[in-house]
Order: structure tokens, then C-alpha cells, then sequence
């Protein structure tokens, strides 16, 4: 089974990949709002299969399982007007349930599973085939699609990566130790890295921003430049 989105052309989607905690989800959420298209937030799809599997007591290491019950979830990503578009399980409302410290850390064993990274990513592709689209992740640019007409990797140093997700789980009510969140990020990066599936790298064309010193407004303004710029092209005759 083949990695690359089949057709060809590029497709109207902003995607953008980057290692955990740089800011990805954010950035990806503004941009499209002010595009006024769809934020799919691929993330949140891995989140969800890990809460089913450790609700339903699945070993996570146990491929068919994980892959069985990947096939069967009904997962929904619904826009939530003046707010993050909220995650929907066989139809109840997961936003909060997928975010925790322990959901976070789980996740990693299931996204790094073959298998269940095919069904999502063939799910994902169809969310994003009309087009119109901003989505972010680990192997959009590379994987699900790599014809996307705007291609970002985000990057930002460790400490900041381990300020951002603090603040970001304590405005959710959340506890947060930094040197245990600081090693789980630097694990998170070791084994998207490795991974024999959808490894975590920089697509050939793709933007290359380091947010470390950047704003969240200068970030998004600087991808909202790009992909406005191209729109206002003419067409081509």
C-alpha cells in the first residue's frame, strides 16, 4: 500500500507538520478562520482511537486490536463558532478527555502503529480531497498530502516547545510538571522520527519556520502571506 496521495496537481490545502508543542494546532486553527475554510486537526483523531483503546482496556501494543477498533469509531471534528472545533466520538463530545497528560503519552504507541496510521490517514485524505482545507500534523506535507499547494514545517527550541504546552494544558485546568513534560517531548520527537510509518521530516518545498522568537501573530500572518499571495495570482491562461 502506497504512502503518497494518489492524482495529480496541486490541491488547495495549507498543511503544516512540526514536532509536539510548537504550536501547530494554534497557528492551523487561525489561519484557516481567517481563510474561512476547514481546520482538520489530525491529531485529535489519534487522541481519540487512544481513549476508546484505553477505555475498552486494549493493550496498545496490540496492532489488530487497535487497528480493528480504529475501523469501526465514528470520529467527528465539528467547527464551534468562536471557539477550537470540538472532538466527537460514537457521538459524545471528547475535547477535553483526549488532552490529558495520560492520553498525550499513550498516543505515541498508537500513532507509531502501521495499521491504524492507514485507516486514519485514508480518513484524513478524504476530510481534505475537496480541498479548501488547513491541516496539520506529523507526515502531512510527506504522507497524506504532499501535493498540498501550501506546504509549512514548523519548528521552535525545546524550552519553548515545553513553555508552550504548559500554558496550553494549564488554561485547560490542567496539572503540568515541566521536566516530565520536557521528556516526554523530547521522546514524542525521538520516536516520530524513527517511525517506519509517516515519519516526522521536512517535505522537499516546504517553508521552514522557526517560531521561537516569532509571535503567534507573526507566524500566522507569515503563512496567511504566502497562501493570499498565491490565491491573488491570476489564472493562468
Amino acid at each position: 500500500m502506497s504512502d503518497s496521495n494518489p492524482g495529480a496537481g496541486a490541491l488547495d490545502i495549507v498543511a503544516l507538520d512540526g514536532p509536539g508543542g510548537v504550536g501547530k494546532s494554534s497557528v492551523a486553527r487561525e489561519v484557516a478562520a481567517r481563510l474561512g475554510w476547514l481546520y482538520i486537526d489530525t491529531g485529535a483523531m489519534y487522541r481519540a482511537v487512544t481513549l476508546a483503546a484505553t477505555e475498552q482496556g486494549l493493550s496498545l501494543n496490540d496492532e489488530p486490536a487497535l487497528a480493528q477498533l480504529a475501523r469501526t469509531l465514528q470520529i467527528e471534528l465539528r467547527p464551534h463558532p468562536g471557539g477550537d472545533p470540538t472532538i466527537w466520538l460514537d457521538g459524545r463530545d471528547v475535547s477535553l478527555a483526549i488532552r490529558t497528560n495520560q492520553i498525550s503519552v499513550a498516543t505515541a504507541l498508537v500513532a507509531d502503529t502501521p495499521t491504524v496510521r492507514h485507516i486514519l490517514v485514508a480518513h484524513q485524505r478524504r476530510l481534505g480531497e475537496q480541498g479548501r482545507v488547513v491541516m496539520d500534523g506529523r507526515d502531512i506535507t510527506t504522507v497524506v498530502f504532499p501535493q498540498a499547494r501550501w506546504k509549512f514545517y514548523l519548528d521552535a527550541s525545546l524550552d519553548e516547545r515545553v513553555q508552550r504546552r504548559a500554558e496550553q494544558l494549564m488554561a485547560k485546568g490542567l496539572w503540568v510538571n515541566s521536566e516530565e513534560l520536557a521528556k516526554q517531548i523530547t521522546e514524542r520527537d525521538r520516536r516520530d522520527r524513527i517511525r517506519p510509518v509517516g515519519p516526522l521530516r521536512i517535505a522537499p518545498g516546504a517553508t521552514v519556520i522557526d517560531t521561537t522568537s516569532l509571535s503567534f501573530e507573526t507566524v500566522v500572518q507569515t503563512l496567511l502571506a504566502q497562501v493570499q499571495a498565491e490565491l491573488s495570482l491570476p489564472a493562468a491562461v
